[in-house]
């Protein structure tokens, strides 16, 4: 019993780092993983026109740890919007320091602007809440970002 058990566990574990290679095989887009605070982030990365186009258009869910992070080819005032987007989602706008500038809420399939305080170099859209939830805010560093493809 025991032996199946541990086979069970070994199956489950195999499923689901399979479920975050077919999301990513899926979507063609290359993921990163990122961290803020003791949270882990894995993140496709939007780093091309298209990509930043598209962006989380379409899609129906998303799981709990997981992200968008899009990389601007220069540092400014992005703006992000939700037309098309099923998905209620929390976007953070970082810096080209790596810290958070400032959190906005966005509800899913409005053409309402979602605005960097400052000059943004990159965007980092999550759930909902997904911040709030973990205590993150302005200030806040993201790890990881030295590892992102260049802007196209």
């Amino acid at each position: 019993m025991k032996s199946v058990l541990g086979l069970r566990f070994v199956l489950a574990a195999l499923a689901g780092m399979l479920s975050v290679s077919t999301v990513s095989a899926q979507t063609g887009l290359p993921m990163v993983e990122l961290s803020a605070g003791m949270y882990r982030i894995e993140a496709e990365v939007a780093h091309t026109p298209q990509s930043r186009q598209i962006g989380l258009m379409n899609r129906r869910m998303l799981p709990a740890q997981r992200g968008m992070v899009f990389v601007f080819p220069q540092a400014a005032r992005h703006c992000m919007w939700m037309k098309n987007t099923y998905i209620p989602l929390s976007v953070a706008f970082i810096g080209q320091d790596g810290r958070i500038l400032n959190i906005a809420d966005m509800t899913p399939h409005s053409e309402q602007s979602h605005c960097a305080i400052d000059a943004a170099r990159y965007a980092l859209e999550m759930n909902r809440g997904w911040f709030a939830d973990k205590g993150l805010g302005a200030g806040t560093p993201i790890r990881g970002l030295e590892r992102l493809p260049a802007a196209q």
